[in-house]
């Protein structure tokens, strides 16, 4: 165990500087400079604040490890501009159960100097360090530096500057100059995994140093060498939050490159390809959850209107082409979410199905596009052939733009068969990740396109009439709806900023229809300069607004927790964890229809079942995490646990009360 030799009457004794000097010494180490004799004029220079431990004896890196403490430097000049601390790569040093980052053996702590034209230089550097052994015994000293600046060259003893060139090939280079890349990863059992690979030849072995001194341990990683690079599989801390980014430190081939903002994604360590028979239950399963879809609040009305509409056509060569190119509508822009869900994958991002709902701006898009819709159905104004026009004529721009809306507003549903479809994608090699994308847009697209396709029920649709009109209106009402419903999402996502501020752009929209509407060009500019800004400064305001308050919960509801999740499991205590969004049209019927019925909260309570509620209205990793480790990347997720090691018992997509039922006995088997 380290003995943290602190008392400083002891060190006062025993440690003897010069103050102000070139030279400090002290218990177990001697300080001094490597520079240069002389300066050159308008120069940069490198030089090196030299530590000298004694043998067995060492000092610590910017990453300490788990003990010590990194030197740390306040320095003066005149004359002269300094730039930062350059760290030389370290070494592991294992003391006992602990692990270090640092140095043991001499080391130079490099900084840059720019010179100008003055004659001369001085500079001063308040040290503070700790050398250890098994022991550590603190010190504290100013290293002072005066010399002279004059000429073209730079003028260095020659062992000083041999010394200086061997630490000047330890400082880390950028690692995105290198031809090495690393991807991060949480893997399911809670470990951290960094893949390195290499644009060039892989060297024989590697190395890897985390930055970050409270997340990832800084044990010897274990270290695989595969045919696409290294797998380097870290522990990480248990207590210390999840940061934005991590950085590394990559020695490889006795060179270093510093990586900094690596996103850490929530990943199993690799994609492998699932066999045929598995990929066919999957993409059969994306098929049939795609075309359920088609049963969605959201997308039904603008479906409905254009089958409707086809009755207008007696062409059956044209309702064919209307048919293929929504099709073509629809899978292209599944295909587009695939190839960006798989893109922010590869750079590690944690992801899932209706991420791009998580972002207020796009909901705020949503909510003036289907309030347009909805005052487009009512008749109160024509847009030729536009998106709003599209979705209940006989257009080939419009057919396209009605598949592609149709895709974009069923973001928010998760039916039936889409959970281990969608779940499945996060593990897939791309190429099968993207046929389960396309299979869902198949499913999406199959019903309307049968429609415009078969002779016989094109036949069975009744005649057309002016009822078609009435139901147009009358679909206007469940949009109206939906625009209440992203209007909580928002108010939920924003606070009140950004559902005032929608509104008041849904006003200034309707009065810009009204003012336009059939008068001259001149109210026409007007009108159109109105709601352009309204949009633009409402949009703002909606990028810029902060929920004031997280999203409200049943008090019988704790908001999820992992620490909490393994104490109740640690004590026996079986949990139910809601893994919802508000944007989640199922998992809201689910919460009112069963979750929060009493019969369900009675259940709960006889089971002394801990309830928690994992919200993912806006991007959260801890959650994104979570729902990895469940072999899922959408919501809604119910998962059961019954006690300490039991497993995990994942519930279908629509509750029925019975399930809940269900939970009890499964507890009491236990």
């Amino acid at each position: 165990m380290l003995r943290l030799v602190s008392v400083f009457a002891l060190v006062f004794m025993t440690f003897q500087v010069s103050f102000a000097s070139e030279t400090l010494k002290g218990p177990h180490i001697q300080i001094d400079w490597l520079a240069p004799q002389i300066f050159a004029e308008n120069s940069e220079t490198v030089i090196g604040i030299r530590f000298r431990p004694d043998p067995h004896w060492h000092v610590y890196w910017k990453n300490p490890g788990d003990s010590g403490s990194a030197p740390k430097f306040q320095i003066k000049s005149k004359n002269a501009e300094v730039g930062e601390i350059l760290w030389p790569y370290p070494a592991r040093l294992p003391i006992a159960h602990l692990t270090n980052f640092g140095y043991e053996g001499d080391v130079a702590y490099l900084l840059k100097v720019k010179t100008g034209m003055a004659a001369s230089l001085k500079m001063e550097v308040n040290l503070e360090w700790l050398v250890c052994q098994e022991e550590c015994v603190p010190g504290f000293g100013v290293l002072s530096l005066s010399r002279d600046i004059k000429g073209t060259e730079t003028v260095f003893a020659k062992e000083i500057q041999s010394k200086l060139n061997s630490f000047e090939n330890k400082i880390p280079s950028a690692g995105l100059d290198s031809p090495y890349r690393l991807a991060v990863s949480e893997l399911p059992e809670g470990g951290l995994k960094v893949f390195v690979s290499s644009k060039a030849n892989l060297p024989s072995e590697v190395d890897l140093f985390p930055v970050d001194p409270e997340y990832v341990q800084p044990a010897q990683p274990k270290i695989t060498k595969t045919d696409s690079g290294f797998e380097v599989a870290f522990q990480k801390s248990a207590t210390a939050q999840k940061p934005a980014s991590l950085g590394f430190l990559l020695v490889a081939d006795k060179k270093a490159y510093k990586f900094s903002g690596l996103q850490i994604g929530a990943l199993t360590a690799t994609t492998e390809p699932v066999s045929f028979a598995v990929l066919a239950v999957i993409l059969g399963s994306a098929l049939l959850g795609g075309m359920l879809l088609n049963l969605m609040p959201c997308v039904f009305p603008v479906i409905s209107i254009k089958a409707v509409s086809l009755l207008k056509n007696e062409n059956a060569q044209e309702r064919r082409k209307d048919g293929w190119l929504y099709a073509a509508g629809v899978l292209t822009t599944f295909a587009g979410l695939g190839a960006g869900f798989l893109i922010l994958r590869s750079l590690g991002a944690s992801v899932g199905w209706g991420f791009q709902l998580q972002s207020p701006l796009v909901v705020f898009g949503l909510i003036v596009l289907f309030w347009m819709m909805a005052l487009n159905f009512l008749g109160v104004f024509e847009f030729g052939t536009a998106i709003m026009n599209s979705t209940g004529r006989i257009r080939w721009q419009g057919s396209f733009a009605t598949g592609v809306l149709s895709v974009f507003i069923a973001a928010p549903c998760t039916g039936p068969f889409m959970g281990t479809a969608l779940g499945a994608t996060a593990t897939m090699p791309g190429w099968q990740a993207m046929l389960v994308f396309i299979f869902l847009g198949m499913g999406l697209a199959l019903p309307y396109l049968a429609l415009t396709l078969s002779q016989k029920l094109a036949q069975k649709m009744p005649k057309p009439g002016a009822w078609m009109e009435t139901v147009k209106q009358f679909f206007a009402f469940p949009l109206f709806a939906t625009v209440l419903w992203l209007l909580w999402v928002l108010g939920l996502q924003t606070g009140s900023q950004g559902w005032l501020a929608t509104g008041a752009a849904l006003l200034i929209l309707s009065f810009a229809l009204w003012l336009g509407h059939g008068r001259k060009s001149l109210w026409k500019v007007i009108a159109w300069i109105l709601a352009i800004s309204a949009l633009t400064y409402s949009g703002k305001q909606v990028q810029t607004a902060e929920a004031s308050a997280e999203v409200s919960s049943n008090s019988a509801w704790t908001s999820y927790d992992e620490n909490k999740l393994q104490s109740a499991l640690q004590s026996g205590q079986p949990v139910f964890i809601d893994f919802t969004a508000a944007w989640c049209i199922t998992c809201q019927v689910n919460k009112k229809a069963v979750l929060e019925t009493a019969t369900a909260d009675e259940i709960f309570k006889k089971g002394n079942i801990l309830r928690m509620r994992a919200d993912w209205t806006k991007q959260d990793p801890a959650i994104t995490a979570a729902l990895s480790k469940l072999g899922r990347n959408s919501v809604p997720v119910y998962a059961f646990y019954s006690g300490k090691d039991a497993k995990t018992r994942l519930l279908p997509q629509i509750l029925t009360i019975d399930m809940i039922h269900d939970l009890i006995p499964l507890k009491e088997e236990k």
